[in-house]
Parts: structure tokens; sequence; C-alpha cells
């Protein structure tokens, strides 16, 4: 289990690896949840980011948690704290970004693939939303 991968609706893939070291609950658990298939958007306010609230849903603790971000990173909003505004979003972010509360930080695209991220961010945000794919990767360039 060293990380997952997106498909978009063009059979682009675009691979991330897990941050086992500092979000092993995240990880293992959206592992669990795998494949899965959204209409992903652009968010409004939180960036450089897409997004879905209708993931399927993790009872999953706060790790590694915050709103700020590296470009690349992916993030999951904990069912608790309660307040929790994130609570089972999944967000990535293909350039800069701050969130509108805590999420789960617990991986980041592969360096062969920022690019192909960045121009799917692109897409997203000048042509609206998209159908992606959401499924394990065995091995990752």
């Amino acid at each position: 289990m060293k990380g997952f991968k997106i498909i978009t609706s063009d059979k682009t893939e675009i691979c991330f690896e897990y941050y086992h070291d500092v979000a092993p609950v995240t990880s293992k658990a959206f592992q669990s949840i795998l494949p899965f298939t959204r209409t992903f958007n652009h968010a409004r306010i939180s960036g450089q980011e897409i997004w879905i609230d209708d993931v399927p849903p993790l009872d999953i603790i706060q790790e590694n948690a915050s709103v700020f971000t590296e470009p690349g990173e992916v993030v999951f909003g904990p069912s608790m704290p309660v307040r929790a505004k994130t609570a089972n979003c999944f967000g990535i972010y293909y350039g800069e970004g701050k969130g509108l509360d805590a999420c789960n930080i617990f991986g980041k695209v592969v360096e062969s693939d920022r690019d192909k991220l960045k121009e799917l961010g692109h897409q997203i945000w000048k042509n609206g939303s998209m159908e992606i794919t959401v499924t394990t990767a065995d091995s990752m360039g």
C-alpha cells in the first residue's frame, strides 16, 4: 500500500503517495474505501484545489491536521471533532491553498505527475466539474 491514483475522464492517470509516517490511520482508512468514482469540483474559497464532499464516509481521528497545505497534497476531513466544517470532504491541492478547517493531510502527488495535476486543476477551474475515479496504485512512477 504505497499510494493511490486518480483516473480522469480522458484516461489521464495521476499517482499519489501516502504519508504513512504522519497519517497512518487516514492512509489505511482511505485505502479501504477504494475504488470510487465521483464528480470533482473546483474550490471557491480554499484556493487551487479540486474536491468532493460526497466521499464514502470514514470514521477517523484527526491526525497531521492543518488548514495549510503544500501544492500536490491530499486531504480528508475527519469526522471528529464534530464541529469540523470539512468532515468527509476529500481534496487535492494542485497549487497554493488554505482550507476552511483542519483536514488530515495524508499524501502527496508523485513528483513525476505534478504537472499533470496542475493541468487537471486548471482544466476543472476553467471548464467545470469532472468525473474522476480514485483507485489503488500498485506500482507508481
